[in-house]
Parts: structure tokens; sequence; C-alpha cells
């Protein structure tokens, strides 16, 4: 995990523009002629990346299976819930792979070509670039969702259909894999790196806006839904708006280091305070991996119905 997968794109890209000499160069390049400093490259164990990566798939399968499981769960906004976790499960299954192999490398049980490896490392980069890709759309798919249950409550079962939701699911998984393919297809181009940084802040931008609209107009709104003898609902509507509020802000905290690495590269790749900050690469794939174990206790906390039902689940493996 520590020098490939999530790396592996931009050391690509770095070594194509003669920007950079490898992985290894980065991490021990001088921060200067003025202090003589060398910054250390952050080294995590392999353990540690396969310990968070089991754990997170462990949740997440959970999460899949509770909201399959229950059919009080079975509603637009728990469908793209549920893929969110599949995004987040991408995440952890590449760790896991990606993880092992180096493992098994390491200790001499396992060989690989470099023409194995080179298929290894794009078909990781490929569910990790998806990851990011359907994590994003799915987060700002809920966000109006939410929008529409708060605004349009009246009218949210006709707006958004089962078939409607289905068919939006489908449209972000196949966006999500194409794109991912053709970035890991035309690596060398700084376009790449540049779609991908736009897509996050136009999606941040995207769900923020109507975040910000929700909130600042919901208690308006919510004596009009009280006259209809909605305030249930809304209540509900906005429990589930707050809900998305703080899986927003645990994936900017963890992805944001992951994306200003990117941001850096394209604008002072030579520069040795940026080439520092390169240095902890590591910390930033920890952080990723923390995102895809922190939000199935964010569902689990924030939705009685779906704790209880993980409850049981986890009652009946045991028992079983």
């Amino acid at each position: 995990m520590n020098d490939t997968s999530y790396h592996n794109l931009i050391m690509k890209h770095m070594d194509h523009n003669a920007l950079m000499y490898g992985w290894d160069n980065i991490t021990n390049i001088s921060l200067g002629d003025q202090n003589n400093t060398e910054c250390a490259q952050v080294m995590i164990p392999h353990e540690l990346f396969l310990t968070l990566g089991l754990i997170s798939l462990v949740e997440n399968i959970l999460v899949v299976l509770a909201i399959i499981k229950n059919r009080n769960l079975h509603s637009p906004m728990y469908y793209f819930i549920c893929c969110l976790a599949v995004s987040d499960m991408l995440v952890s299954v590449s760790n896991v792979v990606e993880t092992m192999f180096m493992l098994l490398t390491e200790h001499g049980l396992l060989v690989f070509t470099p023409h194995m490896m080179k298929h290894l490392d794009n078909v990781i980069d490929i569910m990790i670039c998806s990851s990011v890709v359907s994590s994003l759309s799915f987060l700002s798919t809920i966000a109006a969702d939410r929008y529409i249950t708060i605004f349009y409550a009246l009218r949210y079962h006709s707006i958004m259909t089962t078939q409607r939701a289905v068919t939006v699911i489908v449209i972000i998984w196949l966006a999500s894999t194409i794109s991912s393919t053709l970035f890991i297809v035309y690596y060398t181009d700084n376009a790449v790196i540049v779609c991908l940084v736009t897509f996050f802040c136009i999606t941040l931008v995207f769900t923020a806006v109507l975040y910000l609209h929700m909130f600042v107009l919901a208690h308006v709104h919510s004596r009009r839904i009280v006259a209809f003898h909605k305030s249930r609902r809304q209540a509900t509507s906005m429990k589930g708006a707050i809900t998305l509020t703080i899986l927003l802000g645990v994936f900017i905290i963890c992805w944001g280091p992951f994306f200003l690495h990117l941001i850096l590269i394209l604008t002072c790749p030579r520069s040795p305070y940026c080439t520092c900050f390169f240095s902890h690469f590591n910390l930033f794939l920890i952080l990723i991996i923390c995102n895809s174990l922190i939000d199935p206790l964010i569902y689990a906390y924030r939705s009685q119905e779906l704790r209880k039902t993980l409850k049981e689940l986890v009652l009946c493996s045991w028992c079983f």
C-alpha cells in the first residue's frame, strides 16, 4: 500500500513529466540549502493498513446487509447510503488485497513478474478512482435527495421514485467506472489530475450550496409542513440532512490532504516545501482508510433503525 495503489497514478504522471525520480527520491529531498534538514518519509507498518482495511470492510459489509435485510430501510436515501458503503468497500478491498500481496512478496511467499504487477496496479488504481468519483457523486446525490425531501415533501414520492433512484445509481456507477478507466489509460496527461481536482471542487460547492439553502430556509419551511401535519416527516428529513452534513465533513477531512497533494503536484512539484508535504503521503492513506471506517459508525449512530438491524446481524453472526 505504502508505495503503490493510491500513489501509483500520481507517481506515473510525475515520472512521465520528469518532475521527480520516484517515490523514494521524493521522500528524502532536502528542505533547501537554508537548513539542510531532510524530510524523511513517514513509514507505517503494513499490518496497520491491513488491520484497518479489514475492520472497514467488515463494517461496510454489515451496513449493506442491514439495508438489504430491513424493509423499513428500502428507500432512495438508504439505497444511496448503501452505494456509498460500497464505494468505501472499494477502498477497503483494494487496501487489503494490495497489502496482503505486499506482505506475501516481502516474505518470499509470492513472486510477481513486472507485467503482473503492472496489471495489479492498474486494477487497484481503477478501484480507487471509482471509489473517489462514486463517493463524491453519491454524497451530492444524497444532498439533492434531502433537499427534495425538505422543500418538496408533498411531492417527494412522485419526484424520487424507486425507478429513478435505481437509474441514478446505475448512471453513477457506469460514469465512475468509465472515467476511472480513462484516468488510468491517460495517466500521463495533466488533464487527469486537473479533472479529479475540478470534480472534487465542483461537487463540494454543489453540496455546500444545497446544505446552506436547506439549513437557512428549513425553519421557515417547517411551518408550512406543520400546517399539513407533516412535522414528523420534516424532523426526519432534517435529521437525514444533518447526518449527510457530518458525512461530508468527515469526507473533506479525510480526503482533503490527498486532493491538496494533487494540487501541489500541479502547482509546485519542485518546491522543497511541497516535496516535504509529499513525504507524509502514508498518513494521507491512513486518513482515507479511516474515512471508510468512520462512515458506518456515523450511519449507525444517526439511524436508530439501521443501528437496530446492525445489532441483530452482529448477534446472529456471533450465535452462528
